[in-house]
Formats: structure tokens, sequence, C-alpha cells
């Protein structure tokens, strides 16, 4: 089983010619073999139990090679400890934050901050759900699934030039149907995050633990599992009815989507 088997992820991968040289021979000495998804995760276990300045560890990286080329997804942990830490702070009022991030905390995490703010990462997760817009970024061709030591799992993976153009996409078509509003920033942010990586990167949604998860409720449902999941085509069924105008059909997939997602993030408060 997954160290956090309630976590999905949207990976960037670039060329390693787009890193610094240094980083290129640190990233070059990586094993694209190793099971680098399951130690981020246990890193990030331990960080839950003891205090562990992410700025002060060494980081590790996805490490993926096609072609005789190799793609690196650097953890960004430091990066991302410290976005989550200004999000969290901007959702609630500061001195309801203290009780949850104790001083000494907030200070591990904080260290070296002023060499993160120009540092963008290159993984960004959610917990219990994937969002409906990381679906937009990928067609079905791009899925795949099946079992393995952890049980199910899916992987979709495009390259980025794709990604943009079906973000892009989704962005018009929400925007012509709704006008601005939340969900039109959301896409817009997705977007504008993909931009800031090289042209010849590549894009990965991979489901973690939330596969296992999904599996167990399709078949349930009397389904064959992880291979009767239909999001990607389910979100492109409700663009598609909203392009075209029709309501119907861009309910029917949105719908689909939707509650499919809802019963497993409800897994969270029966674990």
């Amino acid at each position: 089983m997954r160290p956090t088997p309630y976590v999905a992820s949207l990976r960037i991968y670039e060329p390693i010619t787009a890193f610094a040289p240094a980083e290129q021979l640190r990233w070059a000495a990586l094993s694209a073999e190793q099971s680098t998804e399951s130690e981020e995760q246990e890193r990030a276990l331990r960080r839950m139990i003891a205090i562990e300045p992410p700025a002060l560890q060494p980081d590790g990286a996805h490490i993926l090679d096609i072609d005789d080329r190799r793609y690196v997804s650097p953890w960004s942990t430091a990066t991302r400890c410290w976005s989550a830490l200004g999000d969290f702070k901007e959702s609630m009022p500061l001195p309801v934050t203290r009780f949850f991030v104790p001083e000494n905390i907030e200070e591990a995490i904080t260290i070296n901050s002023e060499l993160m703010e120009d540092k963008v990462p290159h993984i960004i997760s959610e917990t219990w759900m994937i969002p409906p817009r990381w679906f937009s970024l990928f067609e079905a061709s791009d899925r795949n699934r099946g079992h393995d030591s952890n049980g199910a799992f899916t992987v979709l993976r495009t390259p980025i030039s794709k990604a943009k153009e079906r973000c892009m996409f989704s962005h018009q078509t929400v925007v012509s149907s709704f006008g601005v509003g939340p969900i039109e920033q959301e896409i817009a942010d997705l977007l504008e995050w993909l931009n800031l990586f090289h042209s010849e990167s590549l894009v990965e949604l991979d489901y973690g633990g939330l596969a296992e998860y999904l599996a167990q409720i399709l078949i349930a449902d009397g389904q064959s599992g992880i291979d009767a999941d239909t999001s990607v085509e389910d979100l492109h069924l409700s663009l598609a009815g909203l392009a075209s105008g029709d309501g119907a059909m861009a309910g029917q997939g949105y719908e689909r989507l939707i509650t499919r997602w809802r019963r497993v993030a409800a897994m969270e408060s029966a674990t």
C-alpha cells in the first residue's frame, strides 16, 4: 500500500537540458528505475511526525527516460511546503492559524524562504479528490492503467503543448458559457502554471492511491474496476456540450464525473 494513499498529483517533467548545469549533473546520476513516488511520500509522512526544515534537506525528483531523452520532475519540497503554508494562512484569520501551525513549525518551513519566492513547483497535489480541470489536459488515449503491487493505478501523460491547447479550449468554453468567475479563474491559473515550463515538457496526472479507492467503488457498482473509469471522457463530454450549447450533454458528463469523485472523497470519513 502507498504511504499516502489519499494523494493525487499533477506533475511537469521538463527535459533535463532545461535545468542548470549543476542540477543536470545531479539528475543525470539518478536511476529511472528507482521508486521515487514511495520515497517522496515516506518523507512527507516523516515531516508530519518530526519537524524537518525542508529547505535544508536534499531533495529528490521523479525521472522518466523516453526515447533516449531524460525528463525530470523535481519534488520541489521546500517550495511546495512554503506555498501550502501561505495558502493555509490566507484561508483563515491569523489568530486561528497559530493554533494549527505552531511557531516552531512555521519557522522550519520558512527557512530560506527568500530563495523560494521565484521558484515554481513542478508538482501540485490534491487529497481525496481530483479537480475536474486536471482531466481537461488529457485525452483517453493518454491513459495507462492497471494493477501493480500497490493495487489499481491510473497515469495519464501528454506533451505540454497538447495540454495547453486543451486547457485553453476549456477556458474559452467556460468563459463563453458562464463568463468570468471562480471556475474560469481556476482554469486560467492552471494554464498560467503550464506556461512557466519548457515547451517540450511532459504533463502527467497520477491518481496515486485514489485509483484503488475508485476501483473499489466501481466494483461495488458491478463494474470492472479501474478499467471502467471514464473521468476523462465525461469531462470532455461536458465541455463538448457547453461548446455546442447542449446543456443536457454538458450536465450528463459533469454529473457523472462529480458523482464518481464525490464518492471517492467520502472515503476520507470512512477511513
